[in-house]
């Protein structure tokens, strides 16, 4: 997975948007104003930062060496994922933004999760 590519596929989704709220290196895709991905533009290997249920985060920290807890967020429910050395099946990779997606659009308010289901 490269930048480009996470970028259209997280832009497809409802009520997503961009945004460079610490600088312009670092780019923090928001579903309902609240972030579900972070990633840096200029450190390589590339890496995501995705939310993630605390239950699954330690099972895939067990299953892949390129999971590792998040860098600069919440251990417990943030991982950071090195999303370029080819050891994560690209499916699994996009699981996991859909993962945090949804876990991010689940602490959201009704209120805001009504607006998003009306973008649907």
């Amino acid at each position: 997975m490269n930048i480009e590519e996470l970028r259209d596929y997280c832009l497809l989704k409802p009520g997503v948007t961009e945004d460079t709220p610490f600088g312009p290196e670092t780019l923090v895709f928001k579903v309902m104003g609240k972030a579900f991905l972070l990633t840096s533009l200029t450190f390589r290997p590339f890496r995501i930062n995705l939310k993630m249920n605390p239950e699954l985060a330690g099972e895939y920290r067990d299953k892949y060496m390129d999971v590792q807890p998040g860098y600069h967020m919440n251990k417990k429910h943030w991982n950071s994922v090195y999303a370029d050395n080819k050891t994560i099946p690209h499916k699994e990779l996009l699981w996991m933004v859909d993962h945090s997606y949804e876990q991010v659009i689940a602490g959201l308010s009704k209120k805001l999760q009504e607006e998003l289901n009306r973008l649907k």
